[in-house]
C-alpha cells in the first residue's frame, strides 16, 4: 500500500455524508414511486474504503435495481431514463425474444392480491366482431394473469424511475467544491504548527 502523505479524516467524513445523502434520497424516491420498503429498498447502501491511491466510495444495490433505475425497453417500445448528468438516454436493457419469468410475476400477483379477468374485448375480424366472447369478465388464474403481464412487459418494457440517477446527479453538482474544501482542511490539518 502506498505511503499515506496526508491524513484523510475530513475527506472520509465528507464521503460518508455524501453516501448517506444519496442513499437516503434514492430510498425516498422509491417510496414516492410506491416501490419502497422491499428488498431493493433495503439493499441500497454505500461503502467508503481506502485504496492504493487514497480513498473511494462505492454504491451498491440488488442486481435488478439497475433495471428499475434505468428502465428496460420492450420489443415494441423504447424506454429511456435521465442519466445523473441530466442527459436523457435510451435504456441499455431490452426485452427481445424472452419475457420476464411468469413464475416470479405469479408470486408478485398473489402477494399483491391482484385478480385478472378475461377480456371483454377481443381482436376479431369481419363477421366475428359481433360474436359474444365466451366467459368475458370472469376471473382468470394467477398464472394466466401473470402470463398476460409478462407479455405486456415484453412488448412495452419497464419505465425508468431514475431513483438513483437523480439524487446522484444532484449530489455531483456540489461534489467537486465540497470535496476540495474537505481536502484543503485535511492538508491544512497535516501541516506542522509553528512553535513560538
Amino acid at each position: 500500500m502506498a505511503e499515506e502523505l496526508v491524513p484523510i479524516f475530513n475527506i472520509q467524513n465528507y464521503l460518508n455524508s455524501f453516501g448517506k445523502q444519496i442513499v437516503a434520497e434514492a430510498k425516498l424516491n422509491l417510496q414516492m414511486a410506491e416501490k419502497g420498503g422491499g428488498e431493493l429498498d433495503s439493499s441500497i447502501d454505500f461503502e467508503v474504503f481506502r485504496t492504493d491511491y487514497g480513498i473511494s466510495i462505492a454504491f451498491k444495490m440488488a442486481d435488478y435495481g439497475t433495471f428499475v433505475d434505468k428502465g428496460v425497453s420492450g420489443n415494441e417500445k423504447i424506454q429511456s431514463f435521465t442519466e445523473w448528468t441530466g442527459m436523457r438516454k435510451s435504456s441499455p436493457y431490452k426485452y427481445t425474444t424472452k419475457q420476464p419469468p411468469v413464475s416470479i410475476l405469479e408470486l408478485w400477483v398473489k402477494k399483491k392480491g391482484l385478480k385478472g379477468r378475461k377480456s371483454l374485448i377481443k381482436h376479431r375480424k369481419g363477421s366475428d366482431k359481433k360474436k359474444k366472447i365466451k366467459g368475458a369478465g370472469q376471473f382468470i388464474t394467477h398464472k394466466s394473469f401473470a402470463f398476460a403481464i409478462a407479455k405486456t412487459i415484453q412488448r412495452k418494457g419497464i419505465k425508468s424511475l431514475s431513483f438513483f440517477q437523480q439524487p446522484f446527479g444532484l449530489g455531483m453538482q456540489t461534489f467537486s467544491s465540497d470535496f476540495l474544501s474537505a481536502l484543503k482542511d485535511d492538508i491544512l490539518g497535516s501541516l506542522p504548527t509553528k512553535k513560538k
